[in-house]
């Protein structure tokens, strides 16, 4: 009898699916330490000052959450919503803020460097995980502390699956693999 590549990859998956599930190397739901320092962005910006100090609501600047696969990053139109009214009396903070002035009159985004990332045959929705009330800081730690954004959790598949068997969530392949 010959096993093709499917039948081995499905025999993985379910024979990782149960090991999590049956306690067996299970990650923790919800990672602290940052796994890396953040990757250096064109523009230094402070999730500490906007999410933490603020209390600006993520999805206020992460709109597209609520209602696609991608979070997304603001625009430098909605950027400069406040920062056309809101400057900082810190000098370094303001040379950022002149930045974002610059991209904003030559009409150019900000160039962000991604720093959460997940395999390209891996989909995930960001909107199903909040209308079922899951918090960012799940996934992406306690951002409104972060001065550098740095991902804190491995995402990985072991990780995920962990998360979805604690909270009774689905646990069918193709949710996250199509």
């Amino acid at each position: 009898m010959r096993v093709g590549a499917r039948e081995v990859l499905a025999a993985l998956i379910v024979s990782m699916a149960v090991m999590l599930l049956s306690g067996i190397a299970v990650a923790p739901a919800r990672a602290q330490a940052p796994i890396a320092e953040g990757p250096k962005q064109p523009i230094l910006f402070s999730h500490k000052i906007h999410a933490g100090d603020f209390k600006i609501d993520c999805q206020y600047c992460h709109a597209d959450a609520r209602r696609s696969q991608f979070a997304g990053v603001p625009s430098v139109k909605r950027c400069m919503g406040c920062h056309q009214i809101v400057a900082s009396k810190d000098a370094e903070l303001q040379k950022e803020v002149e930045k974002l002035r610059g991209l904003w009159k030559d009409a150019k985004p900000v160039e962000w460097v991604r720093v959460h990332k997940l395999a390209g045959f891996v989909y995930f929705p960001h909107q199903r995980h909040i209308q079922v009330g899951l918090a960012c800081q799940q996934c992406h730690g306690e951002v409104q502390a972060m001065t550098q954004l740095a991902q804190v959790a491995p995402l990985t598949m072991g990780w995920c699956v962990s998360c979805h068997a604690e909270r009774k969530g689905p646990l069918d392949c193709v949710m996250c693999h199509h």
